[in-house]
């Protein structure tokens, strides 16, 4: 069943939002070369407690960190460690969110560590506008298939590959709802967006392969064939006048 907000709880949603996103932008100035991504998820906790919300990530499934961050070939779900520690030229995704008020936000972003290859920007670039792509789509009546559709079709025309074993969601109470929203699909199929979904839109694209696997930690997930891989999300809901990002800063 899809859960429909009302437009108080898209209220609280939005507040979320704006949590999250501010926990990543404190996260995204530490970010530079011996900076370990236990120092990056230091920070996010942080403020996410601060702003008297609490890490939806942290426990969740066993989770240990605020923020899944993943390097390089590192598609997702990489644990924060001391050990990890960032260098001249990696990208390095974050992806976290907060639960406040009995709502849950979740947005990721990829970010250059000093400077990058040609390759590594263009693969940033692309993931980034692949989702607005998809958001474009993000309307009353349309369907599930257009937003995945139209995803694929602006990562593939870069000669980029969508990631097809993990996919975008629904958010809200739980931060994993109905419906599915894969990130790669056909037009005009799949279920039919109401005002009221929350969704989080999220491509996963590789420099090459979409093909990934997991590692013996039971989280991290890495490109089959050690390429790159970037990651862009927002928490969007669908409203009469169209799609609104939640997490993003108050207006």
């Amino acid at each position: 069943m899809i859960p429909i907000k009302n437009p108080q709880q898209i209220a609280v949603m939005r507040e979320a939002g704006r949590i999250a996103y501010e926990a990543m932008y404190k996260a995204r100035e530490i970010i530079r070369e011996g900076v370990s991504t236990y120092d990056i998820d230091k920070v996010i906790r942080a403020h996410i407690e601060k702003c008297g919300a609490r890490p939806g990530f942290l426990g969740y499934g066993g989770f240990p960190g605020s923020a899944c961050i993943s390097v390089n070939d590192e598609v997702i779900h990489g644990i924060p460690s001391k050990k990890r520690i960032l260098f001249e030229g990696d990208i390095v995704k974050i992806d976290t969110g907060a639960f406040y008020k009995g709502f849950n936000s979740d947005m990721a972003r990829t970010f250059a560590v000093g400077s990058v290859s040609d390759e590594a920007t263009h693969l940033i670039e692309t993931t980034k506008k692949s989702f607005f792509c998809g958001l474009e789509q993000c309307r009353e009546s349309n369907r599930i298939g257009d937003i995945g559709h139209a995803i694929q079709s602006c990562v593939e025309a870069e000669g980029f590959s969508v990631v097809r074993r993990y996919i975008g969601h629904g958010v809200g109470r739980d931060l994993h709802e109905d419906p599915e929203v894969p990130n790669f699909g056909t037009a005009g199929r799949g279920v039919k967006l109401m005002v009221g979904m929350t969704l989080a839109i999220e491509p996963m694209v590789n420099v090459g392969g979409c093909e990934v696997r997991q590692l013996s930690d039971g989280w991290t997930v890495k490109t089959a064939d050690g390429t790159l891989s970037a990651h862009y999300e927002n928490t969007v809901a669908i409203t009469p006048d169209g799609p609104v990002i939640l997490t993003a800063p108050l207006e």
